[in-house]
């Protein structure tokens, strides 16, 4: 197929690029760089270099004959979106219906959603399904929610087959047959494992952690991890489920959850080398727990992870870094 991936120049979108073109597919990358790396864009896929709101028409138009899209242009510091919540609407949310009506002028009926479990908020219970309750904590997640309903409505209204992936948290490096490593590389960066695999590489001086007095086992928050090989594989398998029109949602996470103490133990563990935390204020909109079932995803997907253990993601993210 020819696809189109939007931010395909970031961390999941030239994962996703790669396991693509090495699957046979033809890969057309729309990037403004703001925050991906052109370097990143694995060779063989084409990359545009533009905004999605500005450059989508006229990609779709020129370059005709996409068999579908893969959409990953989004800011997603949830941090950030509570000080700056235009960014986000404006971005994410405009972003994407840009996306989608150019979609339809064109005649494009396949589409993958970058989202996120961020949408849950503090759920109810945990393992967290798709049908739990959505209330987004934060202006990034319900940009995100608000593009979920958006693909909802154009699937009902103009026949578009559209899959959210709902990711929990991403963490690891895709090692490519030719050896070389495609991973995480946010600037700046705001998730702990990076974080923590710089303090360890004496990039920093010491790690952050944002509230011990959730209620969490230890205090700290506690999230799913997924590899984002793992990840990146179930988006293929959802582009090959697109049969009829529809909007379909997964859950993408391990079912297990570590908190952030946790995460600490495991990178000293992997890397050999001391990690000094300083506990600070929790942060707006941070959920205690995020925890996933993804018991949908190995249903209907026949998905399943390959790289369950922490400790596997921590290595291949500590691999990448130091190389």
């Amino acid at each position: 197929m020819k696809l189109l991936v939007t931010g395909g120049a970031g961390y999941i979108g030239s994962v996703v690029t790669a396991l693509l073109l090495d699957a046979g597919h033809e890969v057309v990358v729309l990037d403004d760089l703001s925050t991906g790396h052109a370097e990143a864009v694995p060779e063989g896929a084409r990359l545009v270099r533009g905004r999605v709101h500005d450059a989508i028409d006229d990609l779709l138009t020129a370059d005709a004959g996409f068999d579908g899209v893969l959409h990953f242009a989004a800011f997603i510091a949830a941090g950030e979106s509570v000080q700056r919540p235009e960014k986000y609407w404006e971005n994410n949310a405009i972003g994407t219906l840009r996306l989608l009506e150019a979609m339809r002028a064109a005649g494009v009926r396949r589409l993958v959603f970058s989202s996120t479990a961020n949408v849950y908020g503090d759920p109810d219970a945990v393992p967290i399904p798709e049908t739990a309750a959505v209330r987004p904590p934060n202006p990034y997640a319900t940009s995100k929610l608000a593009a979920d309903h958006a693909l909802t409505g154009y699937a009902v209204a103009h026949g578009l087959s559209a899959v959210s992936l709902r990711y929990f948290n991403v963490a690891g490096a895709l090692r490519r047959p030719d050896g070389s490593m495609i991973g995480e590389r946010h600037d700046p960066e705001t998730h702990l494992i990076p974080i923590a695999l710089q303090v360890a590489a004496g990039r920093r001086e010491k790690l952050q952690i944002f509230g011990d007095d959730y209620d969490t086992p230890d205090g700290t928050n506690v999230r799913d991890y997924i590899h984002v090989a793992d990840l990146g594989e179930a988006h293929l398998l959802a582009l090959g489920t697109m049969d009829g029109p529809g909007h379909r949602v997964y859950n993408l996470g391990n079912g297990t959850g570590f908190s952030n103490r946790q995460v600490v133990e495991v990178v000293r563990a992997v890397t050999g080398h001391p990690v000094p935390v300083e506990m600070a204020p929790r942060r707006p909109g941070d959920p205690a727990q995020l925890v996933a079932s993804s018991d949908k995803a190995k249903r209907e997907l026949a998905w399943a992870p390959s790289h369950p253990e922490l400790a596997t993601m921590v290595a291949d993210a500590w691999d990448f870094l130091r190389r």
